[in-house]
């Protein structure tokens, strides 16, 4: 039919984001993906006092950062880091798209 746009379908992923700190009371992922709104994405904790949250995002490049007990943490297990403009770092996930 001319003249009525399709949507492109964008495949979104399902990412695992993990903290281990079994000392924290409370967790949260932050990132440019939920606008740094930390009640959108709270984190829980397993008997093995490792933090996780799975969110589904569309490719590409996004950073972001943990809020442990009101206190802002990068991930220890990823040393992909951007300057912010606080004079700390974010970490930075590629999302890639499987075709």
């Amino acid at each position: 039919m001319a003249g009525i746009k399709t949507k492109e379908r964008i495949k979104r992923r399902k990412v695992t984001f993990s903290l281990e700190n079994a000392e924290a009371k409370e967790v949260f992922l932050t990132g440019d993906f939920n606008n740094w709104h930390p009640e959108k994405h709270p984190m829980q904790k397993n008997k093995k006092g490792t933090w996780k949250k799975q969110v589904m995002l569309s490719p590409g490049n996004y950073e972001y950062k943990f809020l442990v007990d009101g206190q802002w943490k990068e991930d220890p297990q990823n040393d992909q880091l951007h300057p912010n403009c606080f004079g700390t770092y974010n970490n930075i996930i590629n999302v890639i798209d499987k075709k």
